[in-house]
């Protein structure tokens, strides 16, 4: 095993091993087999890289899309993010997660596949909500109430529509790709703007719910 994985843990075995997974996924699909080719190439031992990814196919596509994560937040750190606008944000944070994967794209596209497998929909979930929330707090979102949930939720949403138009794009730079983020981080905003007036019109009307808690439990 190579010096400086020699005395990793299975955890730092899974960091150090899924970048280069995917490349060999493009290639093998997510199997042993392209798991052998990424730990040969390490210096790892076949048998430990295979206990470290005892959840095959899914557990591996898991790894590398933590990866990802970290790489994400490795480019883009606070001090870069705090000087934009929420929507530059966000709009970075995609970006940069689809140019970190663009040299394995096949492998993304196979892993998309995985996930899309009645069986794995479960999993499927919480990584896209994985993402998703990983992204919103790296844009300084510390929203605690349901707006936590609604944020994750369209924007996993938007970013598997735009990994959709990702996988299938051959333009220069990916510019399809972008200018679809682009038209749907928009309605993001536009929902927000229109969410925040709403609730700006309502903050003064008399609440329903403690109107009806004081006839149940009148002040004493």
């Amino acid at each position: 095993m190579a010096h400086d994985l020699a005395d990793a843990t299975l955890d730092e075995l899974r960091e150090a091993l899924a970048p280069a997974l995917a490349a060999n996924a493009a290639f093998d699909g997510w199997s042993h087999a392209a798991l052998d080719a990424t730990a040969d190439a390490m210096g790892v031992d076949r048998d430990v890289a295979r206990l470290a990814f005892t959840g095959g196919a899914v557990a591996m596509i898991d790894a590398w899309f933590a990866s990802i994560d970290r790489e994400m937040a490795r480019r883009l750190p606070p001090e870069t993010l705090s000087a934009m606008k929420i929507r530059q944000r966000i709009t970075a944070l995609v970006e940069a997660r689809l140019d970190i994967a663009a040299p394995n794209r096949e492998a993304l596209r196979r892993a998309i596949a995985i996930l899309a497998m009645p069986q794995n929909a479960a999993r499927a979930a919480r990584l896209g909500w994985r993402s998703a929330d990983v992204m919103w707090r790296l844009a300084g979102d510390t929203a605690a109430d349901y707006n936590h949930y609604t944020k994750r939720a369209m924007l996993g949403g938007i970013y598997a529509a735009t990994v959709a138009v990702f996988l299938q794009d051959d333009s220069e730079a990916h510019a399809e790709t972008r200018a679809f983020l682009s038209r749907r981080i928009d309605n993001i905003m536009q929902f927000e703007r229109t969410k925040a007036q709403l609730l700006g019109r309502t903050t003064h009307r008399p609440s329903l719910s403690r109107f009806i808690g004081r006839l149940r439990y009148p002040a004493v």
